[in-house]
């Protein structure tokens, strides 16, 4: 019995370690709760958590808001001023994921490879977004996780009054939030992290 006791304890501790890592979004509406894929989107998920553990994303806006389609933040702060970043990083949108309810994506300029901070949800399915091909049109946005917990709070965001804003104080954009919605912290769930 002993034995059977150890082998399961070990067992749950190895399924544990081997967890995807988890972040929490601490919004203004309710908590966010992500799970990461790094062996599909490596390089993306170690760029989200080093912003993570930069406590970059404390103080950014979901700046865009566009209802059965995408919620979309981390670049800019609550007065509408683009986030200095850290350079771009390689498109990995050829990963094999797709853009479904729920997930995450990178998000980008027209260059594929001009990811950075930002990063959008999928208020639906978005086919249109996923990787066809290697090309500048084909290439797609690098879906890097997904909503384990809080989905009830991204269409909650989803559905607030927008507008026009003015991205940098001189860039006019449609479907910003008329009131900010507010990602006031970004934390890790996983074990590595305990200095939270």
């Amino acid at each position: 019995m002993r034995l059977l006791i150890a082998l399961s304890v070990l067992l749950i501790s190895s399924l544990t370690w081997a967890a995807n890592p988890q972040v929490r979004l601490q919004t203004s509406m309710g908590n966010i709760t992500i799970e990461l894929f790094p062996e599909q989107a490596p390089e993306t998920v170690e760029n989200i958590l080093r912003y993570v553990d930069e406590g970059f994303y404390d103080g950014t806006v979901f700046h865009r808001v566009v209802p059965g389609f995408v919620i979309q933040g981390g670049g800019f702060d609550r007065d509408l001023q683009q986030k200095k970043t850290h350079a771009p990083i390689k498109n990995e949108a050829d990963n094999g994921l797709n853009n479904e309810r729920g997930t995450l994506s990178m998000a980008r300029t027209s260059n594929p490879d001009s990811g950075t901070s930002q990063f959008f949800v999928n208020l639906k399915d978005n086919a249109m977004l996923d990787h066809t091909a290697p090309t500048p049109r084909g290439w797609g946005y690098a879906v890097f996780g997904k909503v384990v917990d809080g989905m009830d709070t991204v269409d909650r965001i989803a559905k607030v009054r927008t507008g026009v804003g003015r991205l940098n104080g001189a860039h006019s954009v449609r479907d910003v939030p008329s009131t900010p919605v507010i990602i006031e912290r970004a934390v890790r769930l996983d074990e590595d992290s305990q200095a939270d």
